[in-house]
């Protein structure tokens, strides 16, 4: 091998002079560029079912019963509770040589309280989401369900759609 091919004459060196010898150092910078090989489509889907609830429904009623009591009182009664029972006394003033006040009768509001069931139907939702894997040109490449799609949805697809075991 001829080692003299790469290096620049020399010329005599001249006493006194200085000699300038170049240093060549190469630098390589290295990178990355980014470049698309797929990506992912995200379907949700919700499903509808109806469904048969029973909830329990509270019903009140009053029943309005009269009593005559037509005794002679001093003062008039204020009204009162006896259980589920409110009395509510009417009083009515009468002209006698004196003066009298007379219960003449009370009103006792009965309550009774029934638990009744009551049918009917609702829709509930619930949601589902499919992953598919895209290659660079947008076509399909996988696909996996999240939270498990309804068997309805999975018979639907075209076999080549399905999961494999």
């Amino acid at each position: 091998m001829d080692n003299n091919r790469d290096q620049a004459p020399i010329e005599e060196e001249q006493p006194g002079e200085d000699v300038v010898i170049p240093v060549i150092e190469e630098e390589l910078v290295a990178g990355a560029v980014p470049v698309k090989t797929g990506s992912v489509r995200v379907d949700k889907h919700v499903e509808r079912r109806i469904r048969t609830v029973e909830t329990p429904l509270l019903h009140e009623e009053v029943e309005v019963r009269r009593v005559a009591v037509n005794r002679v009182i001093t003062e008039s009664p204020g009204v009162r509770k006896n259980g589920d029972v409110t009395i509510i006394p009417v009083v009515e003033e009468k002209l006698v040589i004196t003066k009298q006040l007379v219960l003449r009768e009370e009103i006792h509001l009965i309550r009774r309280r029934t638990k009744d069931r009551a049918v009917q139907d609702v829709t509930l939702e619930r949601e589902w989401a499919e992953v598919h894997r895209l290659d660079a040109t947008g076509r399909v490449i996988g696909s996996r369900a999240l939270d498990r799609a309804p068997k309805s949805v999975l018979s639907r697809q075209r076999p080549d759609q399905r999961k494999k075991p």
